[in-house]
């Protein structure tokens, strides 16, 4: 445990970097521009440099002419060779660390190449900025008092052909410095254990004396990890168990549908929420803002930025705009290059500027996750602000969910099925549907248009799902933990299918 001295100490440190993020605040076009120069210039010599003539790029428009946008399928012949050994091929230091990653619960693996640059410039810069700007924000704060609980991935660290891969955050604790681990729990052994339920209960043991002052991970795992806490202690809410916790760092997914189980967890008033944007790929943003509900855009990670259009999107073909071009309320695909070898790769996410001064932004979904079947363009955004409004007229608790197409057929309507997972149950689940149904048509107009008279559109139909499915069927699949989540849009039935078959 730190000392209150420690802990001015840290907090001064930290706060050291606030002038850095002024400037990329007062210049950013300029930050980015000199930063998409200076990953092309060093790796002009790489097989992937040289086959698009990087020597040659001067501007955006050079670049943008002469790189492709990229999806992991037509980079892994590339990373596939990089992992047996093979070096400079798509960036000009050595990598060896490759986070695996399947984004959903999809059977093929990712392997994202991580280099040190990265490691340093982006992860590790990143998590302390994610302090910084909470620090900044909140001059009393006691935080290193304490310790940060922090609930990575499942996964071990493997070897393969000299190079090594795993879950991001087993990266990362594999190459934290010594002292993190007096400042954060569970140690590294725990935190790279691999079996999920093993490593929950290990975590437990370690953190119930601990004085716990701030949460990291992912909301739907964290959610299990501290209702397993109050079944072990006995206790009615966290803070009986950590009464000095203050934050809680979140990412991964929407917290919208988690936010009511944390309070009542949680029951602080001035108890802070700063959410993240990571992935594998990198590390994009982080709220700057107590309370906000945007994320500050952070243009010095060594990651340049890229934006197509939402309304013009068609994936590797898309014409793409930097960042000097975007505009407030659109949504946009996110394109990066990284200073891991990643370029002009589309990850998959989209997003929607709050701010262009500075720049903020909020998710609002991903290219892949919507369901348009029928012309109804229903997005994840769209989704989850309709089950928050039903959710809260039927006083009712959402852990789980996903929806898939029902497909027309012999003249009938198609429409949505859903299956949710209820931690608190609407009292009539007719009421529920029928509160579901009218906030879509609300907030979406080509959904509503669909529903016309159930021409094309029926009423959603929901299944409420049996306690524990999602997490029984994430289990099966070996995705517990980490940064696996639920699918929760798709225009194919095979999710809800396999958890109906359960």
């Amino acid at each position: 445990m730190a000392f209150p001295i420690v802990n001015s100490i840290i907090s001064w440190f930290l706060k050291k970097r606030i002038h850095q993020i002024e400037l990329f605040l007062k210049y950013p076009i300029d930050v980015q521009n000199e930063l998409l120069l200076k990953l092309v210039s060093s790796s002009k010599r790489t097989e992937f440099g040289m086959e698009h003539n990087f020597s040659s790029i001067k501007t955006y428009e050079d670049f943008a002419k002469l790189v492709p946008i990229q999806k992991y399928e037509s980079i892994e012949p590339l990373i596939e060779r990089c992992r047996k050994g093979e070096q400079n091929l798509f960036w000009h230091t050595n990598i060896k660390w490759f986070a695996k990653s399947s984004g959903t619960t999809n059977a093929k693996s990712k392997f994202i190449p991580v280099s040190d640059e990265a490691l340093e410039y982006c992860h590790m810069k990143a998590g302390k900025d994610m302090l910084c700007l909470y620090i900044n924000n909140n001059e009393e704060t006691q935080l290193f008092t304490g310790k940060s609980l922090r609930l990575g991935g499942s996964s071990d660290i493997y070897e393969d052909n000299s190079s090594y891969f795993g879950d991001l955050s087993a990266i990362i604790t594999e190459n934290l410095p010594f002292w993190a681990d007096y400042s954060s729990a569970p140690s590294q052994e725990v935190a790279l254990l691999s079996e999920w339920e093993t490593k929950m209960e290990a975590i437990i043991d370690e953190t119930i004396n601990e004085n716990i002052t701030s949460l990291v991970g992912v909301p739907s795992w964290m959610l299990v990890l501290l209702n397993r806490v109050l079944e072990r202690t006995g206790k009615n809410n966290i803070l009986e168990v950590w009464p000095n916790l203050e934050v809680y760092f979140h990412g991964g997914v929407n917290f919208n549908p988690y936010r009511e189980q944390y309070k009542k967890l949680i029951p602080k008033k001035n108890f802070q929420y700063y959410e993240i944007y990571n992935a594998s790929e990198g590390f994009f943003a982080i709220q700057d803002n107590n309370g906000s509900k945007e994320l500050l855009l952070m243009l010095d990670y060594g990651i340049f930025y890229e934006f197509i259009p939402m309304s013009d999107y068609n994936g590797e073909n898309s014409k793409t705009i930097p960042l000097s071009e975007v505009k407030k309320e659109i949504d946009y695909a996110l394109i990066i290059t990284t200073n891991g070898g990643l370029w002009r790769y589309l990850i998959g996410d989209t997003i929607r500027f709050t701010s262009l001064e500075p720049y903020r932004i909020k998710i609002t979904g991903r290219t892949r996750h919507y369901i348009n079947v029928f012309g109804e363009e229903l997005n994840i955004e769209n989704v989850e602000d309709a089950l928050k409004m039903a959710t809260e007229k039927t006083n009712s608790l959402i852990i789980d969910y996903t929806v898939g197409p029902i497909f027309m057929e012999d003249k009938k309507s198609g429409g949505h099925e859903w299956i949710i997972e209820f931690s608190k149950k609407p009292e009539n689940m007719d009421y529920f549907t029928e509160l579901l149904d009218n906030a879509l048509k609300a907030i979406n107009s080509d959904y509503e248009a669909k529903r016309y008279n159930s021409m094309t559109l029926a009423m959603p139909k929901i299944h409420v799902a049996k306690d524990g499915l999602f997490y029984d069927w994430l289990k099966k699949k070996d995705k517990l933990g980490g940064q696996h989540k639920v699918p929760r849009l798709s225009n194919s039935r095979a999710f809800v299918e396999e958890l109906l078959s359960l």
